[in-house]
Parts: structure tokens; C-alpha cells; sequence
């Protein structure tokens, strides 16, 4: 088979045919006209599972921005796409994109039913590049590659709360330093006309499951947020709709456990639920010393009695010093 392809024997297929050997040019963007979207993943994250990062690009500056997300479902890529235009200062007035299932409906070019509001809620057109051209997006996927070869490598964080700060900062000192011409990537990018972005995130609402820990909390986006005691060891799911300042936590069956305010960092304990855990924590201690594991417990008579019923014999003591044993010798006789 590689002799095959070496010698270049297949027939030739267009749509099988990747994008290594066609024909290239650049394409001129206008300032403001468009921003190209691309997720990369990057397996092994330092804290644990895969990083999902989602990438806008201004391809006339090439300024780009990155957030990393949970998981590319469309609610967390509601979040990452507002997250990254909020770090770009606007938006331009279309968007390019390949042909992601959560965005388009796949083996066409229409914008799937779902997602249709959130371009409406920020005033854009969706440009989904065509079939098997997903280098039409070449901005993107050249920042793709930039920031993988020039941040994620030399990554120190081992939190996504200090991954999120890595790039934020790597974009903006480093990225807009880049020269362009004359001039450089952060000063072309100042001069782009962008779109005012809502006040607000489109309302979508994302989700995450996760386990009770033994303190009888749950994870989310880097605090950890108490449910009743009851709830240890289970798999609870935490939804919180954006824009809003508040976050549910559900069971399986969709039964509401606990609320709280969305933020801060470390443990966010309500009052009812410290007080219940005392109270079980309490409840199962005991003044009593421990039991000693590696003691001297020889069985009792009651012990030795149940051994002789269950072997069927009877229970004889057992000698160990020969005078006692030359008296039983002699009392048999």
C-alpha cells in the first residue's frame, strides 16, 4: 500500500483529496468583515482529561483570542464564543466556520435551528466554509498552530482557572506584539471596526456532572458549591443558565438539591447545609478508644466449644508441658 501511494496509483479523487498540494492564494479580509472560529483539543490536560480550546480570529489583524471550555457541546460553545468576543471587544459582522455538527447541520450549509437565535442575539451572519474546504478558515487554523507550538508547550499552569490566565495573557502581550508590515497585530487590531456586543450572554445553559465529595461538595468552574450530606458519593449535575447569578444543582431524576451565587473560589457553603453536616459528622463520633488490631485475643471457651461442634469432636486442652502430660498419661491408665 505505500508503494501504492508512492508511485501515485490510486485514481484521483477531489473529495478524498486533502488540502497538502492545491493551490493557494490569500484572500484580502476587509477590517471588521469576519471572524474565523475553531476549536483545537489537546489530550492529557495538566488537570486532568482533555483541554477544549475555542479560538476567534481576526483575520485581517490576526488578532486572536482563545478560552477553554469543558466540553464543545453548543451551551459551553455559546459560553466560549461570547467569552472570546468580550476579549476581542466586539465582534465583526460575520462568522466563519467549519462545519461543526453543534453549529451546522451536518452534509449541508444551513445554521442548525438551535444555534439560529444566538447569531440573531449578536447581530451576525454565519459563513460556513464549503465542503472539504476547511482551509477556507486559514487565519484560524495558522492560530491553531501558532498557539500550540508557542503557548500550550511552555504551559505551567496545572489549573484550568490558571490555564484560562495563561493565554489571556500570552495573547496580549506576546500575540499583538506580532509585527504586520509596518505595523503590528495589536495596533491593525485597534483600528477594526467591531460591533457592540449585547449586554448580556445569549441565555444558554450549561451543565455539568460531576461527583459529591466527602465534604459534601460539588465542582464547578472552580469552586466547589454544598449540597445536603445525604448526597455523598452521588452524581449531581450543576446547571447554570448565563447572565444569571445564580446555579442549580440537580439529581439524576432532575429533582432540585441546592442553589447558590455563581463565583468566588474555594468552598461556597450555604448555612443549612454546614449545619446538617455537623450535625452527621457529630452524630457518628465516638469517645471510645480504638479497637487494638494486632493484640493478643486467644479464642474463649465459647469460641473453643463451637470449633469442637462444628469438626465433630470433642474439645480436649491441649498439652504443652510434659510433667502435666505424664499425669494424664498415667490417669488413662
Amino acid at each position: 500500500m505505500r508503494a501504492v501511494r508512492r508511485a501515485e496509483l490510486r485514481p484521483h479523487c477531489e473529495r478524498c483529496r486533502g488540502v497538502k498540494g492545491r493551490a493557494t492564494i490569500e484572500i484580502e479580509h476587509p477590517p471588521g468583515d469576519e471572524i474565523q472560529w475553531d476549536w483545537f483539543e489537546r489530550r492529557r490536560a495538566p488537570w486532568g482529561g482533555t483541554a477544549y480550546v475555542l479560538l476567534g480570529t481576526l483575520p485581517h489583524s490576526s488578532r486572536v483570542r482563545g478560552v477553554i471550555a469543558g466540553s464543545m457541546d453548543q451551551a459551553h460553545l455559546v459560553e466560549a464564543l461570547d467569552a472570546v468576543l468580550r476579549r476581542l471587544g466586539g465582534t465583526a459582522r460575520a462568522w466563519r466556520t467549519d462545519r461543526l455538527s453543534t453549529l451546522i447541520v451536518p452534509d449541508s450549509a444551513d445554521v442548525q435551528p438551535s444555534f439560529a437565535p444566538v447569531a440573531k442575539h449578536y447581530g451576525v451572519v454565519i459563513r460556513p466554509c464549503p465542503p472539504r474546504r476547511g482551509n477556507r478558515k486559514g487565519a484560524v487554523e495558522a492560530s491553531v498552530r501558532y498557539l500550540c507550538g508557542r503557548w500550550w508547550r511552555t504551559m505551567a499552569a496545572r489549573t484550568m482557572a490558571e490555564a484560562q490566565a495563561s493565554p489571556d495573557r500570552f495573547c496580549v502581550t506576546v500575540g499583538d506584539a506580532r509585527p504586520r508590515g509596518s505595523s503590528t497585530v495589536g495596533a491593525l487590531a485597534d483600528a477594526e471596526p467591531l460591533l457592540p456586543l449585547p449586554p448580556v450572554p445569549y441565555p444558554a445553559t450549561v451543565s455539568q456532572t460531576g461527583p459529591v465529595d466527602v465534604n459534601a461538595t460539588v465542582a464547578f468552574k472552580g469552586a466547589r458549591y454544598s449540597v445536603p450530606p445525604g448526597f455523598i458519593g452521588a452524581q449531581l449535575t450543576v446547571r447554570h443558565r448565563l447572565a444569571s447569578p445564580t446555579l442549580e444543582i440537580v439529581s439524576p431524576r432532575g429533582t432540585l438539591v441546592a442553589v447558590h451565587r455563581l463565583g468566588g473560589r474555594g468552598i461556597v457553603r450555604t448555612a443549612d447545609h454546614r449545619a446538617a453536616l455537623e450535625r452527621a459528622v457529630l452524630g457518628t463520633f465516638s469517645t471510645l478508644p480504638p479497637c487494638e488490631r494486632k493484640g493478643n485475643h486467644p479464642a474463649g471457651p465459647v469460641a473453643r466449644a463451637a470449633a469442637a461442634a462444628l469438626r465433630g469432636v470433642e474439645d480436649r486442652e491441649v498439652v504443652v508441658d510434659l510433667a502435666r502430660y505424664a499425669e494424664l498419661v498415667g490417669t488413662a491408665r
